[in-house]
């Protein structure tokens, strides 16, 4: 009976042991995201935004990290540049007469593209980095600086042209393209954060 006694007493101490070892594994990536975020311009955007990518990051790895953020970056960007288009693309709209105008809207369409694609080229860039601190990994890590930085800029250049166009065609139009381009280039300064912290000069 004696011996039943400490056999269970054994189990549910095992029982304890793995459901806190489990419990400390599935913090650490989160707390490794929490730390990490805490050098962005953003924090708290950047650590819920990555939250649910800690399936991908349990190494702990800066770069599983800034590739995370880059995707989500290129992902909400791309879903702004397709809520741009369709404002634009609507014949009965004031939006889509004052893009063919020209004007700010109409200038937004190319360069949140212009975005896009080098946020998707700089995904794509950031799986073929090769081991840290080879030639290989500094070139891919230069191009992606070099690309998310000018995504940036050509976001930064939609912000501008909207604030400055005041004519009244398009008003609510650029108000919720402004909403969204703002919430992009956040997520594009986080994710370039984590980036430049791979490189090796830094």
């Amino acid at each position: 009976m004696q011996r039943s006694k400490v056999l269970a007493v054994a189990a549910v101490a095992t029982a304890i042991t793995i459901a806190l070892s489990f419990s400390t594994a599935a913090a650490a990536p989160i707390e490794f995201i929490r730390s990490s975020c805490k050098v962005t311009r953003y924090p708290d955007l950047c650590e819920k935004c990555l939250i649910n990518y800690t399936p991908a990051i349990q190494r702990r790895s800066p770069r599983q990290l800034a590739h995370a953020a880059l995707k989500v970056s290129a992902d909400r960007a791309f879903a702004a540049s397709a809520f741009v288009h369709r404002m634009s693309a609507n014949p009965k709209s004031s939006t889509a007469r004052r893009t063919r105008d020209g004007g700010a809207v109409g200038d937004c369409v190319e360069t949140i593209d212009d975005s896009v694609d080098r946020l998707q080229r700089s995904v794509k860039e950031m799986e073929h980095m090769g081991r840290y601190g080879s030639i290989s990994f500094g070139w891919h890590l230069s191009n992606v600086q070099t690309w998310v930085s000018a995504a940036m800029t050509d976001q930064s250049t939609c912000l501008d042209g909207l604030s400055q166009d005041k004519s009244a065609a398009a008003a609510a139009a650029r108000v919720e393209i402004h909403r969204r381009i703002v919430h992009v280039t956040r997520l594009t300064s986080n994710a370039l954060a984590l980036i430049n912290r791979l490189d090796p000069n830094n």
